[in-house]
Order: structure tokens, then C-alpha cells, then sequence
């Protein structure tokens, strides 16, 4: 397993070997030993599971979960391909505002970290790409935010914004100027501090 450091503080991609034969092939997304180094921990209790699909053009997020709570995700796509983006919400981060891509796909199968408080985008390249998100806590609708895919600002390498595909949550959703204004993002201390917690729930249950 190979990791690599994202331009976003704590953020971090992984890269595992791939076993191919006459079968087929096979990899493993997620390896305990490797993040634990990487990290410093173990990964965080796993709360909720899920997956997506969506077919070319889709653009999900920005997105990101409220914090004092927040949740920390470990994202990767088994099916197709997407660009991801992983944009730094927390204020007062040394990287607030900036943000790092990576394609996701399932040659690869690159896999993702994403801290608390650290937003998450992914345009769909192809139909019917799959993405993976292993969470630190449930789904719960009220907690969940969102900042602008097409903030000018922020400026997301983003092509043919006409024909992307987005939710009206998304397409609603404020500006990274206007989210911090409202006091809507995520405090780098507090995620800091939620960070820590996961890790040493992580350290307790092993």
C-alpha cells in the first residue's frame, strides 16, 4: 500500500497493490497496518457504510457534516472513474480554502482519507461509477452541509459547468465566502479535537 500526502492537512490517498490472474485480480481498498501508520492510529469506529452510483456528468458536493460532531470518511470507487476533490472547510486550518484532486477509479482503486471537517466533491467521468464511503458516524439529514461546486472563488477544476448534474441542494448551496460569514463551517480546533477522539476510540477497541 502506497500513501501519499494531499495538499490538505490530514488529508491522505492510498494506493494498494493489485493481484491480477487468470481469474481476474484482486486488491484490498482499505489495509489496517497501513493506515495505522500512516495515521498514527487505526481507522475511526465505523458507524455507516454506504455507496453511490451515478452516471457521467453528476457532480457530487461539496459536502461536509456539522461539527461539534462532524465525521471522517475513507472514500474509493470499485466501478468506473471520477475526479474527487477534497477541499479544506475547517477555519482556522493552515490549508483552509485549498483543496487537491485525485482520479478514483476502479484500475487503481485509489483510496481516499478525509479528516473531520474536510469537505468532499467527486465528478462522475463515466456512468454507472460506484463510489465507496466508509463513516465515522450515521447519515443524519440535519447535520449535514454543503458548500458551492461552483464558487468562483474557490475555483474547482470543474469542466462544462452547463452540463454538469447537480441536486438543488447543491446547486443552492453558499459560497465558501458566504458559508464562513453565516458561521456555517467547521472550526479547525473543534475537528482537531473530534479527530482525537475517534483516534483514541479507534486505539480503545483494537
Amino acid at each position: 500500500m502506497r500513501v501519499r500526502e494531499l495538499a490538505v492537512g490530514g488529508a491522505l490517498e492510498f494506493t494498494p497493490e493489485i493481484f491480477p490472474d487468470e481469474r481476474g485480480r484482486f486488491l484490498s481498498p482499505f489495509q489496517q497496518p497501513a493506515f495505522a501508520e500512516a495515521r498514527g492510529h487505526p481507522l475511526f469506529p465505523v458507524e455507516q457504510i454506504s455507496y453511490s452510483v451515478s452516471r457521467r456528468g453528476v457532480v457530487r458536493g461539496v459536502h461536509y457534516t456539522a461539527t461539534p460532531a462532524g465525521c471522517a470518511k475513507y472514500v474509493f470507487c470499485s466501478r468506473g472513474q471520477v475526479l474527487d476533490a477534497v477541499v479544506d472547510l475547517r477555519v482556522g486550518s493552515p490549508t483552509f480554502g485549498s483543496w487537491d484532486t485525485v482520479v478514483l477509479d476502479e484500475e487503481e482503486c485509489r483510496a481516499l482519507y478525509l479528516p473531520v471537517g474536510v469537505g468532499h466533491l467527486f465528478v462522475a467521468l463515466q456512468d454507472h461509477a460506484t463510489m465507496h464511503y466508509t463513516l465515522s458516524r450515521s447519515y443524519e439529514p440535519s447535520r449535514e452541509r454543503a458548500v458551492s461546486p461552483l464558487d468562483r472563488d474557490l475555483a474547482l477544476p470543474l469542466d462544462d459547468r452547463e452540463a454538469m448534474v447537480l441536486s438543488e441542494r447543491d446547486r443552492a448551496a453558499p459560497t465558501l465566502a458566504e458559508a464562513r460569514e453565516r458561521g456555517l463551517l467547521p472550526d479547525y480546533a473543534v475537528c482537531r479535537e473530534q479527530d482525537v477522539r475517534l483516534a483514541a476510540a479507534a486505539g480503545a477497541r483494537r
